[in-house]
């Protein structure tokens, strides 16, 4: 992994100025709405077109986006898929020399934002760059330190050699806020159709394969944090799981999280004792949550279908 702590060098993208579509899927967004259109009116590089797919929004969020000057592709809630939707999104902006995408929660923090991760493709051999989440005003200790946890104020680049050292943790990305060069991404086949989870880290794991670089962007800063329950964290951590199991060459080729796993427990608790002590014992109880999803999620083939429907996140996905 290679450190880098001023700003990202090189020399691909100078001559003329890149052509830079931002996509954002959306459904029932109207309670994001103002922040997240504030946030991006203010960025000093604006991108060139905005595209917003909705699906099936009953709250305004189509006639939101069409009156904020964005182009807007509706499809049916039913056929909404993690990778399939975004390289749908894709499709649609063929002259795009950089895809950055935004999830409907996730706010740019400052007016550079997209200004600095646009800037890393200056180095030609970057494929994505994801940027830094910040956790939300009121966020709960749990919840800032998994921010702080996963995005720290250094940024880096990695690529395939990094596996060697990082393991699993070398195919990290975040499509909460995180950009392709569109030309890197067609060139591994974009986004998997039918993904319960992880389309970001598939393509990632692609690209490296492939000899691209990715980068992370500690100064293209988001505010994008959650506040899971016990049972959402079960739900997500057993659809990771699923992925897993169905995408089998992630394992053998960059190995399992579960050193970075125990990185992040023995943080997040040395994290609480300093700053939520009471918050301790929700954690742990997280953590086994979390670790029981994941493993039954490895086991998917032996459950129903209907059972698959109740325990996963991704309700589409198995409804389909």
């Amino acid at each position: 992994m290679r450190r880098v702590d001023e700003q990202f060098r090189g020399a691909g993208m100078d001559a003329t100025k890149p052509q830079v579509a931002l996509i954002i899927p959306t459904h029932n967004a109207a309670r994001h709405w103002k922040a997240l259109c504030e946030g991006i009116r203010k960025q000093s590089a604006y991108p060139d077109q905005v595209i917003v797919v909705d699906s099936s929004s009953t709250d305004g969020t189509s006639a939101a986006a069409r009156d904020a000057g964005f182009e807007v592709v509706e499809i049916d809630g039913r056929d909404f898929d993690h990778g399939g939707t975004r390289q749908l999104a894709a499709e649609h902006a063929p002259n795009a020399d950089i895809l950055i995408y935004l999830t409907q929660d996730a706010v740019p923090a400052e007016p550079d934002a997209f200004e600095h991760i646009v800037r890393v493709f200056e180095d030609p051999g970057i494929g994505a760059a994801y940027g830094r989440q910040l956790p939300r005003h009121g966020a709960t200790a749990i919840e800032s330190h998994a921010r702080l946890f996963n995005y720290p104020d250094v940024s880096n680049v990695r690529s395939w050699e990094s596996r060697k050292a990082l393991g699993f943790k070398s195919i990290f990305f975040s499509n909460a806020f995180g950009a392709y060069r569109r030309t890197a991404l067609m060139s591994v086949g974009g986004f998997s159709s039918d993904v319960i989870f992880g389309e970001d880290t598939m393509v990632v794991a692609r690209l490296h394969q492939a000899g691209w670089k990715t980068a992370y962007v500690a100064k293209a800063l988001a505010v994008h944090s959650h506040s899971h329950s016990i049972v959402e964290e079960f739900r997500r951590y057993f659809d990771i799981g699923v992925l897993h199991a169905r995408e089998g060459w992630l394992i053998e080729q960059f190995g399992t999280a579960s050193g970075e796993g125990r990185r992040f427990v023995l943080s997040e608790l040395r994290y609480l004792m300093k700053n939520d002590f009471l918050s301790v014992p929700s954690a742990l109880i997280r953590t086994f949550t979390k670790y029981l999803g994941y493993r039954i999620g490895r086991r998917e083939k032996q459950l129903s279908p209907r059972l698959k429907y109740h325990l996963g996140l991704n309700k589409q996905y198995w409804s389909r």
